[in-house]
This record gives C-alpha cells, structure tokens and sequence, in this order.
C-alpha cells in the first residue's frame, strides 16, 4: 500500500506539471482589433465595451493628436472614411481633399458622428455585413475616456482588461509641431501604466520612435514593434534590444500552401529565440483571404506557427475557438 501511494504522488506532482506546462504553452493574447469591430463601428466607445464583455485580454486603441493636443483614438490622421466631417466642416480640408484630426479641436472633433468605414470617394461601406452605415449615434473619444471605461468596467465586473494603445504617424505629428509620444507617456502614466507590470502594451510601426520611447524618454513599458514591410523581418536582432515584441502581418509568417497544408516563414521562430513575443495583425472572419474559415485561420497562425496571440476583428470568435 505504501508504495502505490508513493507511485500516486509521484503520478499527481507530474500530471499536475504537465498540466501547468501545457496550460502555459497555449495560452495565447487575445486583442480586441479597433474593439469588437466587426460588430459595432471601429474605436467607438461601444465597440470597446463589447470587447470587454468578450473577455478578451486588451483592447486596441490607435492614438491621433488634436488641434489642442488631446490624443485622440482613431485608426488614421485622417477623419473623412469613418465620420462625417465632410458635411459638418466642408471648408475644413486641406489642399489634398483630405480632413486631418490635427486641425480639429476637441471640442470640434466631438460634434462628428462616427460611422461604419467607407470609401470617401464613393461612399461605399468597406465591410458591407458589418453594422450599417451612418446608423446609429457614435462619437470620436479621447484616450483618457477610453481608458476611463475600461478601468471601471475592471472595477465593476472583476476583470483585469489591459489596453493596448499605438502611437500613429509620429513623423506626420512632429512635422506639425507636436510630440505625441510624450503626451501620450504622461497619459499613460498618469492612468497607472508605468512598467511592464502594468497591463498595458504600448505599439507603433515607426522603429525610430519605439526605439526613442525606450532609450530617450526612458519607458518601461512593454513595447511591441509593428512590422509592415518585408525587409524588416531582418532586423529582429536590433528590434530586441529596446522591443518586448513584434507585430507582424500575419502574412510574414505564412510561407505557401501546398495540398491544404501551410508551410510557415522563420519569423516566429527568430523572434522566440531573441525573446519576443508574436502579435500578428489582423484576424477577420470577413476577409479571411486564403483560408477557407476562421477557425482554420486561427489554427493556423495561432497553433500551427505558434504565433503568441493575435488582433482580431471578432474577439468572441478568438476566444471561443481557443477555449
């Protein structure tokens, strides 16, 4: 009897490390792309709160300077493919047609209605089963707001939901005159979002800048480097010296597929031995390109190429299928 004991202790401690073990290996980072965008117009305080109620792991939200320095979240500098500028501020557009967040004030920026994505030229909705377009009553939020609602929404529902904020266009800022990254670290700051035990990741595509926030302005946070162009998957070595991370499109990873079977790039590979985590953009059951479902797509990049999360347009499906 003694040794049977023996034998199924020894059995337990084992199983119940296999099991931590396994359990680690496929946790992975479910990212609310935009919020719950592909139910509710993108970076609207709506779509982020749903992605809240999704359980995800953080909430995406892209950042823009106003005229009076209020970041402000929207995925582009320009306001004329997700509002109505055009029709409340005709004489506002500069020389290239275009409506640009930096010459609106706050106050300015929050008469707008926020719709569904379209084409300024034509009209014509981006994702057309998404929500419908210029329905509803959404408006423009700064990141303080945004931030706000998730951190009571944590209080109130018992959750730790982090955010996940991007610095864009910080040349196209700092040729108008302003320095986001520093008004968006003292933001940040000021909320609780200090160090990389704060459940906050600060991402951007421009490598000079994530590079200045790091060794310049001294953060840190846990930083990820997006990545857009090819040529940059040879620079992971130096991205790991100021990075935690990158964020590749998720067509880096993907080599070819050959008889239903994907064969994959080095790219996570590299980043894993240099110590970076892998986050690659974007995860759409709309537009799933080469993929034959979602659920493929996700076990693919996700499972297959052992990618460490992901952005998704539909958080509920993400975290469904990794349950």
């Amino acid at each position: 009897m003694k040794y049977i004991s023996v034998f199924l202790i020894c059995w337990l401690i084992s199983n119940c490390q296999h099991t931590e073990k396994s359990t680690k290996m496929k946790k992975k980072t479910v990212i609310a792309h935009r919020g719950a965008s592909g139910y509710l117009p993108e970076h609207t305080l709506e779509a982020k709160a749903m992605a809240h109620a999704m359980n995800v792991d953080f909430i995406e939200q892209d950042l823009v300077l106003s005229k009076d320095n209020v970041p402000i979240v929207i995925h582009d500098i320009y306001l004329d493919d997700v509002t109505n500028v055009a029709i409340v501020y005709p004489e506002k557009s500069r020389a290239d047609g275009r409506f640009y967040v930096i010459d609106f004030t706050f106050e300015e920026l929050k008469k707008l209605k926020v719709t569904e994505r379209f084409n300024p030229q034509t009209g014509e909705q981006v994702y057309k089963n998404r929500y419908p377009i210029w329905k509803g009553n959404f408006q423009l939020h700064s990141l303080q707001e945004e931030i706000e609602l998730i951190q009571c929404l944590n209080k109130s529902t018992q959750k730790n939901i982090g955010i996940y904020p991007e610095i864009k266009n910080p040349a196209f800022h700092q040729k108008e005159g302003k320095q986001i990254s520093e008004i968006v670290l003292k933001i940040l700051a000021d909320y609780g979002y200090k160090t990389q035990k704060d459940n906050c990741i600060l991402q951007c595509f421009d490598a000079k800048e994530l590079e200045r926030i790091r060794t310049t302005l001294k953060s840190e946070l846990f930083l990820v480097q997006l990545m857009e162009y090819p040529e940059e998957t040879n620079q992971l070595t130096h991205f790991a010296t100021y990075a935690n991370g990158i964020g590749p499109w998720y067509k880096q990873i993907l080599d070819k597929k050959t008889g239903g079977n994907f064969t994959f790039t080095s790219l996570v590979n590299d980043a894993h031995k240099l110590g970076l985590v892998v986050h690659p953009y974007t995860f759409r059951a709309d537009a799933l390109d080469e993929f034959s479902s979602f659920d493929e797509m996700l076990q693919t990049i996700l499972i297959d190429a052992k990618a460490d999360g992901g952005f998704t347009d539909f958080p509920d499906k993400m975290v469904d299928f990794l349950k």
